[in-house]
């Protein structure tokens, strides 16, 4: 099986001011795409992703194309911030890993059977002390399906 399915990511209450955008390609060479700064609601991407993978042979699917980042098992998409998003006055250079982990065959068969369905998941934009969340989100609280015009 080869399919592309849609993922949103929702960064909720991120720090006001920091611009951030989803990661495209990977090395020194990526480009920063849907770039918005954080101003008083949360912000939210989307992105194509493709999934392979045979059911009856592999115990997870597996996720490739520009967006997806690691090695298997844990890929993840990256949300680039501050400077590492194209703001050159931020004080803020910083990278939040988004895991692909969680998602099974099930779930991926289901969103495939409906044009108007994707996998969302909702981050902290921001740390406790108000700065911009980076690394692996911790605690993450995984993949969920819903519509593809309204967010969790």
């Amino acid at each position: 099986m080869k399919q592309d399915i849609i993922v949103r990511i929702v960064l909720q209450k991120p720090t006001e001011g920091v611009d951030f955008g989803l990661q495209k390609g990977s090395g020194h060479p990526y480009e920063t795409i849907q770039l918005q700064q954080a101003l008083a609601q949360d912000i939210r991407f989307e992105c194509s992703v493709t999934v392979k993978g045979d059911r009856q042979k592999d115990e997870k699917p597996g996720f490739f194309g520009p967006f997806v980042q690691g090695s298997p098992p844990e890929k993840f998409i990256y949300i680039d911030i501050g400077t590492y998003a194209g703001q050159t006055e931020s004080i803020w250079g910083r990278r939040l890993k988004v895991p692909l982990r969680g998602i099974t065959w099930d779930t991926i068969e289901e969103v495939i059977t409906s044009s108007d369905l994707v996998l969302e998941t909702q981050v902290p934009g921001s740390g406790k002390d108000g700065s911009p969340a980076c690394a692996t989100v911790k605690p993450f609280g995984g993949w969920k399906i819903n519509k593809l015009n309204a967010y969790m």
